[in-house]
């Protein structure tokens, strides 16, 4: 269980922040960023939910939960350790993905298939997921940039891969099944 009860510690005020292992590094370290726009697209999570109806609002509230397991496992680089660790972390799971490709299948089943590409918008809630599926694939792409150079569970990256793909679908059932996707026309403001 975690207790907060001073909000600010001054520890930060050098420019470094304690990874979940203890670990000081930079705030701008690959890590830091990679869990720190997990957390942002979190916070975009949250203003969707303000749109949204009551069977949308439940996943929208179980992938927040998802997002808060998600950082709580960027922020502990040692895998290896995993087993030994006195508190042992979280890590995302298989199953989480698996949750995720069965309500886009859900979602997928009933709309059109595209056959153009389409432009963020149409209804409010719609244009929200948008904005949540830039910022998840900003989030993968931090991952996997970290995922180069230090270990990455490879759940996670599956999973904000598809988070994203979670978005699109929805940000079309937001828009009346995709009746009012807002399509792109190619060149035609030349």
């Amino acid at each position: 269980m975690v207790v907060l009860n001073k909000i600010y510690t001054r520890t930060g005020d050098a420019g470094e922040t304690a990874l979940g292992d203890g670990t000081r590094v930079a705030k701008y370290a690959g890590r830091v960023d990679a869990y720190g726009t997990v957390d942002e697209l979190n916070a975009f999570v949250g203003v969707a939910r303000l749109q949204a109806d009551a069977a949308t609002d439940e996943q929208l509230a179980a992938i927040q939960n998802d997002l808060f397991d998600l950082g709580a496992d960027l922020c502990r680089p040692d895998m290896a350790g995993d087993a030994e660790a006195e508190f042992p972390p979280l890590r995302l799971a298989a199953a989480q993905v698996d949750r995720l490709e069965a309500e886009i299948d859900a979602m997928n089943a009933d709309l059109e298939p595209l056959r153009s590409f389409i432009l963020p918008g149409g209804s409010p809630l719609a244009a929200q997921l948008h904005v949540c599926r830039t910022v998840a694939r900003r989030a993968e792409r931090l991952t996997v940039g970290l995922s180069a150079s230090e270990e990455v569970n490879p759940a996670a990256v599956k999973f904000l891969n598809r988070l994203s793909d979670w978005f699109f679908v929805a940000a079309r059932v937001a828009n009346d099944g995709g009746h009012r996707d807002v399509l792109w026309v190619p060149g035609a403001n030349r």
